[in-house]
């Protein structure tokens, strides 16, 4: 970076000064091995957790708009998730940053309810072309995506996403996991998965599922209802099925995809991967 060149080398190669003068950098000169005074003997700094941490409290300014206690997600209640709405069609690339976009809204990492706000607020809806905004199946407008899954988690009502390849990719922020989880999704079905949010998804308990058939992401439609069946028997390696109702009264049944392993199906029974470790 000094020399200006790749092929700079430090050892015998000149620099210009700003008056022109030319000069050499000096070889920094031999380190000890350890410090002449010894290292600093640090004490006092750990405190270990107690032995029952059952009266131990987190005080948070109930008022704060950036921190906000995590209050574990519910368990799966052993039924089949039958007749849930769709939130959105991806269409095309919807990484991370389209899911739960950054920029100013890191500021409220801590509070996930103010973060939620943005949930897929950059997707593009395969439904409508438009971005971040669906069709809200309680009064037919089209709506921001959170504002509708509000309104949805305010009448218990999980429902479910649809995507593209490779969704989800980019970067591996856990929001773009955690903000759908805690307003009602419960399944995220597309042609793949980026493998990190793949991941992401399970610890959080929301179903990561692909298609059998990439193409049956086409029979998709605005107004269809999705049944996931079979919960109870949820194995790796075993395919699920997946009845697609439409709004003319026809059904299609399909096949899905999934990855999970023994431990990971029980993250999605308990609610989330950090249920299972808080039930140990």
């Amino acid at each position: 970076a000094l020399g200006g060149r790749l092929s700079f080398n430090p050892l015998k190669d000149e620099l210009t000064a700003s008056d022109g003068t030319k000069f050499k950098l000096e070889p920094p000169k031999p380190a000890p091995e350890v410090p002449e005074e010894g290292f600093v003997r640090t004490e006092g700094i750990f405190v270990a957790p107690p032995e029952d941490s059952s009266n131990v409290q987190v005080i948070i300014d109930p008022n704060s708009k950036r921190l906000q206690r995590l209050e574990p997600f519910a368990k799966w209640n052993g039924e089949d998730f039958v007749d849930l709405p769709i939130m959105v069609k991806a269409k095309g690339k919807c990484t991370t940053d389209h899911i739960s976009p950054a920029g100013a809204w890191l500021s409220l990492r801590g509070h996930l309810d103010n973060l939620s706000d943005n949930m897929l607020l950059g997707a593009v809806n395969a439904f409508n072309d438009k971005v971040g905004q669906g069709k809200n199946i309680l009064n037919n407008q089209i709506e921001s995506f959170s504002a509708i899954a509000r309104q949805y988690k305010e009448k218990q009502m999980s429902w479910v996403i649809f995507g593209d390849k490779n969704y989800g990719e980019g970067s591996s922020r856990e929001h773009a996991a955690m903000s759908p989880r805690y307003l009602g999704c419960v399944a995220v079905i597309t042609k793949s998965l980026a493998r990190i949010h793949e991941t992401n998804l399970k610890k959080q308990g929301i179903l990561a599922l692909t298609f059998a058939n990439p193409d049956d992401y086409d029979k998709i439609f605005e107004n269809d209802k999705v049944s996931l069946l079979g919960l109870n028997e949820l194995e790796p390696h075993k395919q699920m099925k997946c009845i697609i109702s439409h709004n003319d009264g026809n059904t299609e049944e399909i096949l899905l995809n999934h990855s999970y392993n023994k431990s990971q199906i029980e993250w999605f029974k308990a609610g989330s991967a950090l249920n299972v470790l808080r039930n140990k």
